[in-house]
């Protein structure tokens, strides 16, 4: 059944942060909170404060809900790796020489393994796409056994839906560009499903990796120049973190966009497939809230996010011309209009 776009009460409901300011790294400014004796937990980041501040919010609302409130009963040490996967283990032997006491391993593998790699004693909770026991993470989702747990979606199962839901959109779609970042774990994987799952609707496929603001203009370039009919943004947090940019070139080529999560849908793509990403933050709040109170990592099993929404844009369809179905729209979970 249909639901409206309830984007403007999500953003209503992140918390208010404390008065310390922040500068462009993410790193929170002096506050009474950190001169006190309440706990310090790191949060580490492959994005950047600036575009990816929803998710850090949704993290704090966990903490919150497990009872531990910044600026009371926590502090909490940000470090941003703003779309550099190389600054990341550095930043995670900052946080451990901070003396946390755990560390949230956000955005995706390459910071929950800069935070593996820093300690193999300070409790660790990760959230990201991809299968963390094939990755070397934890020993099996229900006992992970060491010092780390966390949050997991496996994309590689999503890629194939998402050009079957771009299919019915675009039906003379006959290319599709797919926008990867080759730096990602996953990026060999998703690649295949979205090749096997183009090739179930006779689609050819054209890559182009890129992994910074200057590579994306590049291919969408190179895209344009071949012919590509429709784009598809891989599971990535570093073209998440770009999603603005994204979202204007396709506009600005015409071409019908899907990716992962809805802040792309946000940003103007046509539509969105994926994991609510906010959850996975949040619970890993909740998740570092329960080793605050004395929970061991070894023993609190890998959740694997169930939540899946279909977001559409609405404007963009129509902007783009393309007939939207009462059949399609019943399939959605929020309609941005």
């Amino acid at each position: 059944m249909r639901r409206r776009d309830i984007i403007a009460a999500l953003g209503a409901a992140a918390l208010v942060l404390p008065s310390g300011a922040r500068a462009q790294t993410g790193r929170p400014g002096e506050t009474a909170a950190q001169s006190s004796n309440a706990p310090l937990v790191g949060f580490l980041n492959s994005a950047s404060p600036v575009t990816y501040r929803f998710n850090a919010d949704a993290f704090r609302e966990g903490l919150a809900q497990a009872g531990f409130v910044e600026g009371r009963n926590v502090r909490i040490e940000e470090r941003w790796a703003n779309a550099d996967y190389n600054a990341l283990p550095a930043l995670a032997n900052e946080l451990v020489a901070k003396g946390v006491v755990a560390i949230a391993a956000t955005g995706d593998v390459p910071s929950a393994r800069a935070a593996q790699n820093a300690s193999r004693t300070v409790p660790i909770v990760f959230t990201i796409g991809g299968d963390p026991v094939r990755l070397g993470l934890v020993a099996s989702f229900n006992r992970p056994g060491g010092n780390l747990t966390g949050i997991a979606f496996v994309p590689n199962q999503l890629g194939a839906k998402r050009v079957q839901l771009l299919h019915e959109l675009v039906p003379k779609a006959t290319r599709v560009g797919l926008l990867m970042n080759p730096d990602n774990s996953n990026v060999a994987t998703e690649q295949a499903d979205l090749k096997d799952g183009a090739g179930k609707f006779g689609l050819q496929t054209v890559v182009q990796n890129a992994r910074n603001a200057a590579e994306i203009n590049v291919a969408f370039e190179e895209l344009v120049r071949a012919k590509v009919d429709a784009v598809i943004a891989a599971t990535d947090p570093v073209l998440l973190d770009r999603r603005e940019q994204i979202a204007a070139l396709a506009e600005r080529n015409v071409l019908p966009a899907i990716s992962f999560t809805r802040q792309l849908a946000m940003a103007g793509l046509l539509m969105t497939y994926g994991p609510d990403i906010g959850w996975m933050y949040r619970q890993a709040g909740g998740y570092i809230g329960q080793i605050l109170k004395g929970a061991k990592p070894a023993d609190m099993p890998v959740m694997q996010s169930i939540r899946f929404e279909l977001v559409l844009n609405l404007k963009t369809a129509r902007r783009l011309g393309l007939a939207v179905s009462p059949t399609f729209l019943a399939s959605v979970d929020d309609v941005i209009e």
